[in-house]
């Protein structure tokens, strides 16, 4: 009997940044952040929210973005999120191949993680963000 080998995710980063529109209005955006030397490829996003408030279940929709291609050592912006959303996990699942080899990770923030205390600063982007990695 064989073993399923599942290849493990490194140097590929989810952040959340906060930034300026066309509008100079503060807005919050999601980024992927590819720091490898390679190029990901057909790289799917799946995101969602889900938590309690007041006691009461909630969950977002899921939404899924076909990213396609990012290039080694770049970044793509994944979609904006509503602040409001902060009081849930906001769960962030990646899936990209490399070669011919499928790759997939989990990000998930957990409720009330993003905010200016946690702040570090994203590479490639260079701008101020929550970032898992």
């Amino acid at each position: 009997m064989r073993n399923i080998q599942i290849p493990v995710v490194t140097d590929v980063a989810v952040a959340v940044v906060k930034e300026q529109n066309e509008d100079n209005e503060w807005v919050w955006n999601t980024y992927l952040i590819n720091l490898k030397e390679d190029t990901l490829e057909n790289v799917l996003v799946s995101s969602t929210g889900y938590g309690e408030i007041e006691n009461e279940k909630r969950k977002t929709s899921t939404l899924r973005h076909f990213i396609g291609t990012v290039e080694a050592r770049s970044f793509v912006k994944i979609e904006p999120i509503m602040e409001e959303l902060f009081i849930l996990n906001n769960e962030y699942w990646v899936s990209f191949y490399i070669d011919k080899e499928i790759f997939d990770k989990k990000f998930v923030f957990l409720a009330e993680s993003i905010r200016e205390e946690n702040f570090t600063t994203v590479p490639l982007l260079k701008k101020k963000g929550v970032m898992i990695k």
